[in-house]
């Protein structure tokens, strides 16, 4: 990157200036020790930026970190980790927090006191790292019950034990001062279109949507709810595929207030969906709660890739936007940044936690890029070129009505729209590739 070459440049002519004879006697001492300060600190700012902190707001689902390579072709390519070796390694490299489904800490069954045994071993190890949980969810698709979705399932009875479940795991989320339940409905769906009554099965899903928001609410819990889409996988289609039909579906609960989405790269991305749009679209519909990273390569499977692994350019439209399109260029995003990955079963244990910093690295380059970008005077000019700021500006005058917009022959009867024929263009492509060349280090 730029800063690099100026760096390697400076500690050259260093080099150079010390190989003169005249210099290597006479040089002083003291202006000697503060060129190496000066490319030590400049050196070192160049770098900083790469160097996880809590303060970044990082966190990884136990169930990253801790897969071990099992897939539907193949078992384990690696031995699970203990929830001790998971959170301390954490901490060490810049991670905040922890998340976790209830299966992913103690397994589907596990008696009362095995669950307990558990929970304080997490306890514990939090107290001595710091890290926190920002955020649970509970697992409602491994165990052959959750065979047919769970709170959507034609089996009354399993729509019941699925609500059972996930208080539970409310109850211990609130306990660990979680403030985001997310809820992603891998099993709620159908392979075949008359094996599911898919208006009942809405009706369904509200009603225990409806509940937790009751429960929460009568508990004075600090915790909302965010939704994950996904379009497939593991069913063939899933309820509520995209963020499109998660915000719709919120805006019909009885307290929509408590409930947002959780976009996953991958899920929107298989749906070949824009990421970064579906995201703006979240955060101004005010219903971005949690956000899941990755990467992913198309429209296929759930890849899980590290995140920058896929869509590089998305990538970085939409660290552009989740640090900078807030007010006066501040985030538009204050939750974590949480990375919902898997490492790919090639590696070992070091190539596990070599994936995970390269998640956090890769944020944290697109961040600095993106506000490198948005600094240069030349992308300055090129967004006023394509008069991105212009659509904030309402279509109609203030205090304009329909009537007088009809009146005003300038805006159709006097409107030269052969001008737009060969002319007035938006130059898009300048600034896309702007943008690029940002990415890439070469501005």
């Amino acid at each position: 990157m730029g800063l690099d070459f100026k760096v390697i440049w400076a500690i050259d002519a260093h080099v150079q200036l010390w190989r003169h004879p005249v210099n290597s006697i006479f040089l002083p001492l003291m202006l000697v020790c503060s060129f190496n300060q000066q490319i030590i600190e400049k050196g070192l700012r160049s770098k900083m930026y790469l160097t996880p902190t809590k303060a970044d707001k990082f966190s990884f689902g136990l169930w990253t970190v801790g897969y071990n390579g099992t897939d539907p072709f193949g078992g384990p390519t690696r031995k699970g980790l203990e929830i001790e070796d998971v959170v301390t390694k954490l901490a060490e490299i810049g991670a905040y927090g922890l998340t976790f489904h209830d299966d992913d800490l103690f397994p589907f069954g596990s008696s009362n006191q095995q669950r307990e045994t558990m929970i304080q071993r997490l306890k514990k190890i939090l107290a001595e790292t710091g890290i926190e949980i920002p955020m649970v969810t509970t697992n409602l698709f491994s165990a052959p019950v959750f065979k047919d979705g769970a709170f959507t399932s034609n089996d009354r009875g399993v729509r019941r034990f699925s609500l059972r479940k996930a208080f539970r795991q409310l109850d211990l989320g609130a306990e660990l001062g979680a403030k985001t339940f997310v809820m992603w409905g891998g099993r709620e769906g159908a392979e075949y279109d008359h094996a599911k009554n898919v208006s009942g099965a809405i009706e369904r899903y509200r009603e225990a949507l409806n509940i937790f928001g009751e429960y929460v609410t009568d508990k004075k819990y600090d915790i909302r709810f965010a939704i994950e889409p996904k379009p497939n996988e593991p069913r063939g289609d899933i309820l509520l595929p995209t963020l499109g039909h998660a915000i719709a579906f919120i805006n019909t609960l009885d307290r929509p207030e408590l409930f947002g989405v959780n976009p996953e790269v991958g899920h929107e991305q298989m749906a070949g969906l824009n990421f970064t749009a579906g995201i703006a679209q979240a955060i101004e519909h005010k219903k971005l709660f949690h956000i899941d990273l990755n990467g992913q390569r198309g429209i296929k499977y759930d890849q899980d890739l590290v995140f920058g692994h896929g869509d590089l350019m998305n990538a970085f439209t939409l660290i552009d936007l989740l640090e900078n399109s807030g007010p006066n260029g501040t985030p538009a995003y204050d939750g974590p940044r949480h990375f919902d990955y898997k490492p790919s079963r090639t590696e070992d244990y070091e190539g596990v936690w070599d994936s995970a910093r390269a998640n956090m690295r890769n944020y944290l380059i697109f961040k600095e890029r993106s506000k490198v970008f948005r600094a240069d005077p030349a992308v300055q000019q090129a967004l006023r070129n394509s008069r991105v700021s212009e659509i904030s500006i309402p279509t109609l005058n203030p205090g304009e009505n329909y009537n007088e917009l009809i009146a005003d022959q300038s805006s159709f009867e006097e409107f030269n729209t052969d001008e737009y024929f060969n002319g007035k263009g938006f130059a898009f492509v300048r600034l896309n590739q702007l943008a690029l060349e940002h990415l890439l280090g070469v501005k």
